[in-house]
């Protein structure tokens, strides 16, 4: 977008333009750029992908549209820049979690089956034979439940709504022990909580912020995996659900965007920072544009900055250095929401699917270079 026709001296060009009356304004900076990459071969929103140790990525379930959901799998090969079909799950879900285990295998946990029931369904991918196997059941129904990979290698599930309605958040987390593959209960949420986010910190225990029930939270928790207990900690500033986090070079975590109570009408630009130091979360520089529905970790790039995709045209990456966002070159053709953002092992980002409000998902996919 760039473009010099003869050299001229920018501090002679500023000078020339201020005489002749002209007003200058600063261009907004740019970090890295956004390009189209192929299509999935299926639509979808509320999908997982996941960065297998080959280097690929899985992309599971998720909707082509309300009550559309699917049971099929795909991968995307970086090698080639296409996606190719993989083995099918036992069971139709989106709103799944998906975490890779040391193994090597892919846990696929809950879900909605159906528009109004969640699933304690859980199922195992091996990369190996390109094959899914159902696995012990979770100790209750949960989807879009928050998952988070532990130092010791097992999972804690936590949260998440049991069927669906104002009230169907639950306060319970489990534990998925990853050597046995049984799922056990541990301790409760001080609060039931949906469209929070879980955030593993650098000293082991999990930060569990916003979400809600009938009302949002502004109270966060801390889970400790030594006493398999959660406590309170200091309250984000504003509260909000569908909003993304994560974690910082420094060991603070970065809380954005997201929703009021009014939902579709309520997207926030806000940003937050908490320090586990302090125990306290402090404001941070707004995004460029209001956005929710985001993929629940913002990925953290080989800089230690943050991108954030998804319920915007623009992707925009959070500077830890100068605390501010930034849009990147190029942008989505639609403010796709419950959209995917993977980082694969050159240190590009591929974005893909998500729905925009007309709730038909999309199988457009993009790729994010630093």
């Amino acid at each position: 977008m760039n473009r010099s026709l003869l050299f001229v001296s920018p501090f002679i060009t500023i000078l020339a333009l201020a005489a002749a009356g002209f007003h200058t304004t600063a261009s907004p900076a740019q970090t890295g750029s956004v390009i189209s990459a192929a299509s999935m071969l299926e639509p979808r929103s509320g999908h997982s992908a996941t960065l297998l140790p080959d280097g690929r990525i899985l992309i599971v379930g998720g909707m082509r549209r309300n009550q559309d959901f699917y049971k099929s799998a795909e991968l995307y090969d970086p090698a080639s820049g296409k996606f190719q079909p993989t083995g099918e799950m036992n069971e139709r879900r989106v709103g799944h979690v998906a975490v890779l285990l040391r193994s090597g295998k892919v846990l696929i946990a809950g879900g909605w089956i159906s528009i109004h029931g969640a699933t304690d369904s859980a199922e195992l991918y091996d990369p190996a034979t390109g094959k899914f196997a159902l696995i012990g059941k979770m100790t209750t129904r949960r989807a879009r439940q928050s998952a988070t990979l532990l130092a010791n290698g097992d999972v804690l599930l936590a949260g998440g709504d049991d069927h669906d309605g104002p009230d169907a958040a639950v306060a319970s987390a489990e534990i998925f022990h990853s050597r046995t593959l049984r799922f056990e209960q541990t301790g409760s949420l001080h609060h039931p909580r949906r469209g929070n986010t879980a955030t593993l910190l650098n000293d082991g225990r999990v930060l569990v912020a916003g979400g809600g029930n009938a009302r949002l939270l502004a109270a966060a928790e801390i889970y400790d995996p030594k006493t398999k207990k959660f406590s309170e900690t200091g309250s984000l500033i504003t509260p909000r659900y569908k909003h993304t986090a994560g974690l910082l070079p420094d060991g603070r975590v970065l809380i954005a965007g997201g929703s009021d109570e009014h939902d579709w009408n309520g997207n926030l630009t806000s940003a937050e920072i908490y320090d586990p130091k302090t125990g306290q979360f402090s404001p941070a520089s707004p995004l460029n544009d209001s956005r929710f529905k985001l993929p629940d970790e913002a990925v953290r790039l080989a800089s230690g900055k943050l991108l954030i995709a998804g319920g915007s045209r623009e992707v925009e990456v959070f500077d830890p250095a100068n605390g501010k966002f930034s849009a990147a070159s190029g942008e989505l053709n639609d403010r796709w929401h419950y959209l995917s953002e993977t980082k694969l092992q050159d240190g590009s980002v591929l974005l893909a699917g998500g729905y925009a409000n007309d709730d038909q998902a999309t199988a457009r996919a993009w790729i994010y270079r630093p």
